[in-house]
């Protein structure tokens, strides 16, 4: 899944970056509000993570900006104010969830994925396709009752196949899951983390449709 973080703290960005990258995350990590005032393929966000106090701005005013233009990317705030008003406030402007620093990682770890349930309008952790599973929170996916011992890569890939099975995705949807905005792409990167994929839940699940993209058959 991926995650915007609008942070400005040098250190507190790359630690987190770090650890939500490690969780399975990919993460585009951003400093100004001028930066995320229009950041492009916000549809395509799992959710954002935004702190209030930013060097060229509020990050409730950006939120003002983003609900205004009609973007419904569920948003976490995460900042060091602790008055009432402020989160009365931040909810009221569109926020989803509103957080006090400092948190422990597996609280907000928890927050964000119980935001991506509420914006696929589901209940529980996991997804499942047939007799392929996974839980993207204990990080366990599951073939029939045999684990699949996959790669971070590979994880967020049969992931993101899974939440839209029968759909055709994109290479260039999978590129922007699977990578940060900055990141060097490359379309063969995407054709061997299928490749490598298939060997381990079965060729024939992951239909190549010519010139469209890939396709998880339910």
């Amino acid at each position: 899944m991926r995650i915007v973080l609008v942070e400005d703290d040098p250190e507190l960005g790359r630690r987190l970056s770090e650890r939500l990258v490690k969780a399975g995350f990919t993460v585009d990590w951003v400093q100004t509000m001028a930066t995320a005032r229009d950041w492009p393929d916000l549809k395509l966000t799992a959710a954002v993570i935004l702190d209030l106090g930013l060097p060229d701005g509020d990050g409730l005013d950006l939120l003002r900006h983003w609900r205004a233009a009609g973007e419904h990317v569920p948003v976490l705030i995460l900042t060091a104010r602790g008055n009432w008003r402020d989160k009365v406030e931040g909810l009221n402007c569109g926020a989803d969830d509103f957080v006090v620093k400092p948190i422990r990682f597996e609280e907000l770890l928890a927050r964000l994925h119980a935001l991506s349930r509420r914006g696929r309008g589901d209940g529980g952790n996991a997804v499942s396709s047939g007799d392929l599973t996974l839980d993207p929170v204990a990080r366990i996916a599951t073939l029939g009752s045999a684990p699949l011992d996959l790669s971070r890569k590979e994880f967020a890939l049969l992931h993101l196949f899974l939440r839209r099975a029968g759909h055709i995705i994109a290479q260039d949807d999978i590129l922007e899951q699977l990578y940060a905005l900055e990141a060097e792409r490359d379309r063969n990167a995407v054709e061997a983390h299928v490749s490598r994929l298939r060997r381990k839940i079965g060729r024939h699940r992951i239909r190549t449709v010519r010139g469209l993209g890939y396709r998880l058959e339910p």
